[in-house]
């Protein structure tokens, strides 16, 4: 269900566009942030450089678009979006936008810049028959903390950009390890996205998870206690809203797989164990060691490029496990890699709330437009936003939902965790709102439901609860009663409709 502050915000921009039709460059800036509101959501590839971000974007794509190489195109702010037909623009920072010649090399997109050096781009846009864009814009980003300082200031200023209608709407932030640099970038993301503050549109990917345990078979389970105690940090908690490991290679090489590398792989599978534990001891070896398969020194080094040593042991162990073709093979890759996981918190964090993201990121620029260039007429549209901040109820549980992880609110544990599940902290599905398994019977969803009210409101109505815990309860109350009149799961409570009450103290940042 669309979100009807949508339709209002595109309003608002629309007549924004009447009133200052006689301003190019408000025009322009107007017309940058009704495009906003138009086109799916913008979700931003961000984190140090080797990250993994462009072969994280390549999986998600199911495609070897992404540039992995440290060329110059590594080192440019670049947008993916679904078209027809394939198109690459380049747009400078000086001259008019020009079409990029690209061809197929290996399997991968290599674009031709001629003689334009990096420094020298805007941006690039690539827009590519992909089912994977229909209902996204994917924005792959140069390395922070880059040797490069020109490199890394390109990525840190696109990304933290404050109102600006080319901003991203959320963002997956990569990182091997975590640093003083990722915590600097993620906090003035926070800072600056999405009005500011808010917690709710960025998710942190331990990437290169198989590393994590050095290629071991059970290198993942290792990568998923690390960013378990990742996500459980305090501050990194206020950051982002969750932590998962991924092994973007893995999944890349998943979404991709060859007919010929299966085959490849399973004649490693079908060797006696002790010659394949032997030729799998080290990646050195396996690409050296002669004489134990059919695979020349070539083949099997492309292997590792494509796999990684984790990759052909986990594949190995696949296809002995049995997994007979290489559509098997790929599916058990690509669960094995931690990128279903990210697509799931994507799916439900991120384009559940699109239209809520769009709205409460492009109302902050028009107010500020409004009040720095103020005309007669322009005090009706900023009572207008707002009006759409103070009734709109999805635009509330964000706030609410960002501020239950910073520490916010004075309640026990217990009961900010479950507040931030009926906000929608674990997804937006009615079930998991209320604590049950999404898709559970719709009466067992209103019952629940009936019971959270009780409580909830019997919390809100006591005198011993502070004043600021008060408010909290009240969008809680809405959202569960949103649940109640909804339990078929169609729509989550967030995704439609505007509340007329107000709750106290919980204010969205603007």
């Amino acid at each position: 269900m669309r979100e009807p502050a949508l339709a209002n915000a595109r309003r608002v921009a629309q007549e924004a566009l009447a009133l200052y039709a006689d301003d190019p460059a408000a025009t322009e800036l107007i017309s940058g942030y009704d495009r906003r509101l138009q086109g799916p959501l913008r979700l931003a590839l961000a984190g140090m450089v080797k990250a993994g971000k462009s072969t994280l974007l390549n999986a998600i794509l199911g495609e070897a678009l992404a540039a992995t190489d440290a060329g110059e195109c590594t080192r440019v702010v670049t947008w993916y979006r679904r078209a027809d037909t394939p198109t690459i623009t380049l747009h400078p920072r000086e001259g008019e936008p020009r079409r990029l010649r690209f061809q197929r090399q290996g399997g991968r997109i290599v674009l031709d810049l001629g003689a334009t050096t990096a420094d020298e781009v805007e941006w690039i846009d690539v827009g590519w028959p992909s089912e994977s864009l229909r209902s996204l814009i994917l924005i792959d980003t140069p390395g922070i903390a880059s040797l490069s300082a020109d490199v890394s200031a390109r990525a840190h200023g696109f990304l933290t950009q404050r109102s600006s209608a080319s901003a991203a709407d959320a963002v997956i932030y990569l990182m091997r390890h975590l640093h003083s640099s990722d915590r600097g970038f993620l906090e003035a993301f926070r800072d600056v996205s999405v009005g500011g503050s808010l917690t709710v549109n960025a998710v942190a990917v331990l990437s290169r998870a198989d590393e994590v345990g050095s290629a071991r078979i059970d290198s993942l389970v290792s990568a998923g206690q690390v960013a378990r105690r990742y996500a459980d940090d305090t501050e990194l908690r206020s950051l982002v809203l969750d932590v998962v490991p991924v092994a973007g290679l893995l999944a890349e090489t998943a979404r991709t797989l060859r007919e010929e590398e299966f085959r490849a792989l399973a004649e490693i599978a079908a060797l006696e164990r002790g010659a394949r534990e032997g030729l799998l001891v080290s990646a050195d070896r396996f690409a050296r060691l002669a004489g134990v398969t059919s695979l020349d020194e070539s083949k099997r080094r492309d292997l590792l490029s494509r796999f990684g040593l984790f990759g052909i042991r986990l594949s190995a162990a696949l296809i002995r496990g049995g997994a007979t073709t290489s559509t098997e093979l790929a599916e058990g890759l690509v669960q094995q890699s931690g990128l279903n996981t990210l697509q799931a918190l994507v799916r439900d964090h991120f384009r559940a709330r699109a239209d809520t993201l769009k709205v409460h990121g492009v109302l902050p620029g028009l107010e500020e437009l409004f009040r720095e260039r103020p005309r007669p007429g322009s005090d009706v549209l900023l009572a207008e936003i707002e009006r759409i901040f103070a009734t709109t109820h999805s635009l509330r549980e964000l706030a609410a939902l960002s501020r239950t992880r910073t520490g916010g609110y004075p309640l026990p544990t217990a009961r900010i965790a479950e507040a931030e599940r009926i906000v929608g902290g674990v997804g937006g599905a009615p079930a998991l709102r209320v604590g049950l398994e999404d898709g559970a019977d719709a009466a067992a969803v209103r019952d629940r439901a009936e019971v959270l009210l009780a409580q909830w409101r019997g919390l809100a109505e006591s005198p011993l609860t502070e004043r600021a815990a008060v408010g909290l309860c009240h969008v809680v109350i809405r959202s569960l009663e949103q649940v109640a009149a909804q339990p078929s799961g169609i729509a989550s409570p967030g995704s439609g409709g505007v509340d007329l009450l107000m709750a106290d103290d919980v204010v969205l940042p603007r």
